[in-house]
């Protein structure tokens, strides 16, 4: 068990809250004890395997229990969340707020803005972060520990990009969902039976998922290597090249983008 200083998560039991928390709680980054959740009901569903947890409707309450705080509720009910936390570290993953707004509505100069997906729960996320200039080594470090726990991370210098890491990595399984879904109807629709497709498919982007995470090779080199075996795949990779797709990727991430950056 680290060191790891008592956490709260305003908004703990939502999606992405709950995804966190259960992140450091499997990988023990803290013990539950040292745990606090704030959601409206004051439940403890979805930690019941953790009683030490500390679950409670004050976000006043958690906020001076806890050195760090992580806040997870949609950005609309942000203004609404009640805190003053002058000299705590204070970790966002709430799209479109910036770190000048979430200085405005903390107290708290010590402010981490970052981006994280319900994949933490499996340790699967990609949670990229960029500081406000207060944040010191010793944040820096807990930061990386946290979003460590819930898989890849970095530390960004242009706050600009959470925008796009919002759009393009948040969304988990978002649009590789959507890919694989335009596979299975392809499969379906040539007589292959559903549950079928469906399985193979999950099978596809799962082994693909592992390979490109585990190799050295870089996606394009990924797709160069099959269009130089010149098989199947390349006959489909040289028909995907001469068509829009590319394009309309580049439009559907740019739509999320603006939406990221006006969701309130």
């Amino acid at each position: 068990m680290s060191n790891a200083p008592k956490t709260g998560i305003i908004g703990g039991s939502g999606m992405l809250g709950r995804a966190i928390a259960h992140a450091l709680l499997d990988r023990m980054v803290l013990p539950a004890s040292d745990l606090w959740i704030s959601n409206r009901s004051g439940s403890k569903a979805g930690f019941e395997q953790f009683p030490d947890v500390h679950v409670t409707t004050d976000n006043a309450q958690l906020c001076a229990a806890c050195e760090v705080l992580i806040l997870s509720v949609p950005p609309a009910l942000a203004p609404g969340i009640g805190i003053h936390a002058p000299g705590k570290l204070v970790i966002s993953v709430m799209a479109g707020m910036t770190i000048k707004e979430l200085q405005a509505l903390t107290g708290s100069d010590r402010v981490v803005r970052a981006m994280s997906s319900p994949a933490a729960q499996l340790g699967l996320a990609y949670s990229p972060w960029v500081a406000s200039p207060a944040i010191d080594a010793t944040d820096r470090d807990r930061v990386t520990n946290i979003f460590s726990a819930c898989g890849a991370t970095d530390k960004i210098a242009d706050e600009n990009h959470l925008d796009h890491f919002t759009a393009m990595t948040g969304p988990v399984p978002g649009f590789v969902a959507f890919y694989a879904d335009c596979m299975i109807d392809y499969a379906v629709k040539a007589g292959i039976p559903p549950a079928i497709a469906d399985r193979a498919i999950r099978q596809l982007f799962f082994s693909a998922g592992a390979m490109l995470a585990h190799s050295e090779a870089s996606p394009a080199d990924h797709v160069q290597q099959m269009i130089d075996y010149a098989g199947t795949t390349a006959a489909g990779l040289a028909a995907m090249r001469n068509s829009s797709i590319s394009g309309a990727i580049a439009e559907g991430l740019d739509a999320a983008v603006e939406k990221a950056r006006n969701i309130r």
